[in-house]
């Protein structure tokens, strides 16, 4: 079935809006806001383009603003291993494209959240809200009833009464624990800090991915820190040697820094990586390219996560009724020299050698 003009119905992006009419998506996204520094005869043009297109026009941005509310746990994230600076850096990126006004603002309680939602219900400057790194039910239960477009940013929302944009944590995690597979590899430990379901997700691949290749016997083979620090983790890999022998041939973590840590845990013991023990980290982040060995690692699409949010954002602003959506960003693997194959040296010392598979 066909739109006007014999167009296929499908969703015009205001990047072809743009290309039509010969100007950048910024120049585009000013015009068709409303926005200043815009000759008029060219704004004319450009929202005649977007018509003609069947591009759905946003409502006015201008003098609005979206609220960022970010959790504690991301903003300490910010400052220690930069994932959230790049999930940032792609939003504001967006933002300036786009001519939009993002006010951060810290959440810490549930009282911060509280004043925050009615602050932005009260403003009618504030066109929406987005959660960065919030999605516990507490948070989820106060939203209900507000009026105005939330999504999740590197959140998850199971009951889907908001939108959200995540990385496919689970399918992500899964691929790197089938590259070690492939390897060779079956006793498999993961390290991770609990709390977050995005998190989960990736235990969850984790998981699936040791029971296709018929290991399902794994609460052993899962190691908890209380927080993202290199040095615990590098305490909870040391600790387990000790207490336990090598019952392992690879370390798949939760995150980057664990990963740093596992390394360190491993050399403190004794053990080299990739020789003895392989290592592959989730985020991909730049320090992980120089760290030693330089680390295999899922790469999280971090600042696409940032610039993706506000889009869907604006598209709930431009089209009213929508139901929320879910994201999930494709991740790719990073091969480099942290993992290598079973047959290259990794072997199993302690209680678990007899039972390896």
């Amino acid at each position: 079935m066909k739109g006007k003009r014999g167009r296929p119905n499908r969703r015009v992006r205001l990047e072809e809006v743009a290309e039509r009419c010969g100007v950048s998506v910024s120049t585009a996204s000013r015009a068709l806001a409303g926005a200043g520094g815009v000759r008029e005869a060219l704004r004319d043009s450009i929202v005649k383009a977007a018509r003609e297109l069947n591009y759905a026009i946003p409502a006015s941005m201008t003098d609005r603003k979206v609220i960022l509310a970010a959790s504690s746990v991301a903003m300490l994230d910010h400052s220690r291993n930069q994932f959230t600076y790049h999930v940032l850096d792609g939003l504001n990126e967006r933002a300036r494209a786009l001519g939009v006004d993002i006010v951060t603002r810290p959440v810490a309680t549930p009282q911060d959240e509280v004043d925050l939602l009615r602050e932005a219900e009260d403003d009618a400057a504030v066109a929406g809200c987005l959660f960065l790194t919030l999605d516990d039910a507490e948070v989820l239960t106060l939203a209900e009833g507000f009026s105005k477009p939330i999504v999740l940013v590197n959140g998850d929302d199971p009951t889907m009464r908001h939108s959200s944009v995540t990385p496919c944590n689970r399918s992500a995690a899964q691929l790197a624990a089938q590259h070690l597979i492939a390897l060779g590899h079956h006793r498999i430990l993961f390290l991770m800090k609990r709390g977050r379901r995005t998190i989960e997700r990736r235990f969850e691949g984790w998981r699936d991915a040791l029971a296709a290749a018929g290991v399902t016997d794994t609460g052993d083979l899962v190691e908890e820190v209380a927080d993202w620090l290199p040095e615990l983790a590098a305490e909870a890999v040391a600790r387990r040697i000790r207490q336990r022998g090598l019952d392992f041939t690879a370390v798949l973590t939760a995150g980057d820094s664990l990963a740093y840590g596992a390394i360190r845990g491993l050399e403190q013991s004794g053990y080299a990586v990739p020789s003895n023990v392989s290592v592959v980290g989730m985020d991909d982040l730049p320090l992980s390219a120089f760290c030693n060995p330089p680390l295999t690692a899922m790469h999280i699409p971090m600042r696409e996560i940032g610039s993706a949010a506000l889009s869907l954002l604006l598209d709930d602003l431009a089209f009213s009724g929508l139901p929320p959506r879910r994201i999930e960003l494709a991740c790719s693997l990073v091969v480099r020299q942290s993992a290598g194959p079973v047959d290259g040296g990794a072997r199993i010392h302690g209680p678990a050698a007899a039972n390896r598979p």
